[in-house]
């Protein structure tokens, strides 16, 4: 039994923990992030084609691999969010956060009673029977990305519990007037983001951010984000065979397209 995560110790001693991010059920992906070097790979249960047996079984594909995790979720709901924490997840991130009462509801539904409402049963062995250990390993991120979210920055960094805070750029330009792909480009944007990165910090919490491509991870890991989720499986999968088919038809391969993404 361990009383930190992977994630934790990653966070812990890394000035950038780079993220992929798995939007189908694979039994490759992870383990390829890892081999890569990834310092954590996110399971997409909010867009992603996952249940909770694919997320549980890949977890368990994960224990003895040099990964942290982390599972993404649509909302707050006590119940799902116990289930990939009892699969062994390190951490949760919830989607859509525009409340300090939704972070609260968050951090609640990975706390035991009297602290919060998650009902016991750990999953795998190595996790341990301690409600005390298996909370201390749990990591709690709260997506900002609406208008609604970003008014209320500053009450959701201080809810209790937080571990950080996670940029989602597509839905945050869409809620500011742009378009999904400019969250990197518009001024007004980028303020925004810079401005969730500079509160959270300030808050003492993590500041992370789905980058969507290794050019965008540059650019917010200058900007002083920690935890920076790069690419999803199929955006790897996709870039890579571009680059060999580039390569065997003689073109150059730094006219693949570059994968999308900013979810």
């Amino acid at each position: 039994m361990t009383t930190t995560s992977r994630l934790q110790d990653a966070l812990a001693t890394r000035a950038q923990v780079w993220g992929g991010w798995v939007v189908g059920p694979t039994v490759l992906g992870p383990e390829e992030f890892a081999q890569a070097g990834y310092g954590y790979v996110g399971f997409d249960v909010q867009h992603g084609y996952l249940s909770d047996a694919d997320v549980a079984l890949m977890l368990r594909r994960l224990e003895h691999v040099d990964i942290g995790t982390v599972v993404r979720l649509p909302g707050a709901d006590t119940a799902a969010i116990g289930r990939v924490l009892d699969a062994g997840a390190d951490g949760v991130v919830i989607a859509m956060v525009e409340s300090a009462e939704q972070a609260a509801a968050a951090v609640a539904a990975t706390r035991y009673a009297p602290r919060g409402v998650r009902s016991f049963g750990p999953l795998r062995a190595s996790l341990g029977v301690d409600p005390g250990a298996l909370e201390a390993r749990t990591s709690v991120f709260a997506m900002i990305e609406t208008a609604r979210g970003l008014t209320a920055l500053d009450d959701i960094c201080a809810v209790d519990g937080l571990t950080g805070i996670y940029v989602g750029p597509a839905d945050l330009a869409i809620s500011l007037g742009y378009r999904p792909t400019d969250g990197f480009s518009e001024p007004t944007v980028r303020d925004a983001i810079l401005r969730i990165h500079h509160t959270a910090t300030a808050a003492g919490l993590v500041a992370g951010i789905h980058a969507g491509a290794g050019k965008f991870g540059n650019m917010m890991a200058q900007e002083g984000f920690q935890m920076i989720t790069l690419a999803s499986e199929s955006q790897a999968l996709r870039r890579g065979a571009a680059a060999h088919l580039a390569e065997a038809v003689g073109a150059d391969p730094g006219d693949t397209p570059a994968a999308g993404g900013y979810r």
